[in-house]
């Protein structure tokens, strides 16, 4: 069964890859969709980063995890280099981690 739902999924991602590719080129050429397409990954990891931060499982969740995406964020905005705005975003979950167990 698992075999089969593999197979499925992986026939569905091709033929999903296979209709992106016939869409025509004057489609893809418009402004707006051009700027869609330049928007929407940043949208969709956003959006992502949210979840992450604020849920576990089924319930919204504030935690040390919000600490260090709020010090990501600053560093981000700051024009930090991404490796230290890592370091800077774990470092300060841990220490909101170890100031205040169970957050």
């Amino acid at each position: 069964m698992l075999w089969a739902a593999i197979l499925v999924a992986s026939v569905g991602c091709y033929l999903f890859k296979l209709a992106g590719m016939s869409v025509p080129a004057g489609l893809l050429a418009r402004p707006a969709v051009q700027r869609i397409a330049a928007l929407l990954p940043i949208v969709l990891l956003a959006a992502l980063i949210a979840v992450q931060t604020v849920s576990s499982g089924q319930r919204l969740l504030i935690d040390a995890r919000l600490a260090g995406v709020a010090v990501a964020v600053i560093a981000a905005w700051r024009r930090a280099p991404f490796l230290l705005i890592l370091v800077l975003a774990a470092v300060t979950t841990a220490l909101v981690r170890w100031w205040i167990p169970g957050s």
